[in-house]
């Protein structure tokens, strides 16, 4: 899609447009394809790579600029770059069929990508692979949001899948160094947080090794760094425990 602006001849290539409706009129913004997904998503933080140009437009295609007083009556300002940080967060980004089915066909497999990263099965500790999460997505029917991470669409699935089929997050390997003075008292608290403890070693502290839920990491280590006042330790010996082999249904 190539778009010649009238006013000042250049031209826009690569568009991707962003449309917004505000106090009864239509605004627009042209943006580079593929970009205004990764700036939703934190992962381009500099807004030239994701603007075409600064201007606000009320039709793209045909170059007609947003006259500023529509702008100052819509948004309260005629900063353009604030006006397009606007448009650019909460606009709907236009795409035709085909190419939001493309995105939608990506997503689904990234998803089922991160799942199948993420998760074993229980009773053996091996992964599955891709496809099979795909066919068990289907299965559930699942729908993709474009409008939703993929982590967070992958952390629903997996909520899902739970449902159906006999899935777990991978559990982390951790290693934990405990002062002998709060070793039985923080032992006790620590307990509900691990999955599995496969060995305990007390010295001068206490060394245990142990299987957490990745969602309880977070907690064991401020549990450990606020209770013991940073003279204990965590140690990640590994992300995922699982067995070689992929699982296979």
């Amino acid at each position: 899609m190539s778009i010649f602006t009238p006013t000042n001849q250049i031209r826009l290539t690569n568009v991707a447009v962003v449309r917004m409706k505000k106090g009864g009129k239509r605004f627009e913004i042209a943006c580079y394809k593929n970009k205004v997904m990764s700036w939703r998503s934190g992962a381009e933080k500099d807004l030239d790579e994701v603007l075409q140009t600064h201007s606000v437009f009320v039709n793209v295609s045909k170059g007609q600029v947003a006259k500023k007083d529509d702008l100052t009556n819509a948004f309260g300002t005629d900063d353009l770059t604030e006006i397009c940080k606007q448009i650019l967060a909460k606009g709907e980004l236009q795409v035709s069929d085909k190419e939001r089915q493309s995105q939608l066909e990506t997503m689904f497999r990234d998803i089922a990508t991160t799942v199948a990263e993420k998760c074993v099965n229980p009773e053996t500790k091996r992964p599955y692979t891709v496809n099979l999460i795909e066919r068990a997505m289907k299965d559930i029917h699942y729908s993709v949001k474009a409008n939703k991470s993929t982590k967070q669409q992958a952390l629903e699935v997996i909520r899902q899948l739970k449902e159906t089929m006999e899935i777990q997050r991978a559990h982390m390997r951790l290693r934990l160094m405990l002062p002998a003075k709060e070793a039985k008292r923080l032992k006790e608290k620590l307990k509900p947080l691990l999955q599995v403890v496969e060995s305990e070693d007390f010295d001068e502290n206490l060394e245990m090794v142990c299987l957490v839920d990745p969602g309880c990491f977070r907690e064991i280590d401020e549990l450990i760094r606020c209770e013991t006042k940073g003279r204990g330790s965590l140690e990640v010996l590994s992300l995922r425990d699982v067995e070689e082999g992929d699982e296979k249904l």
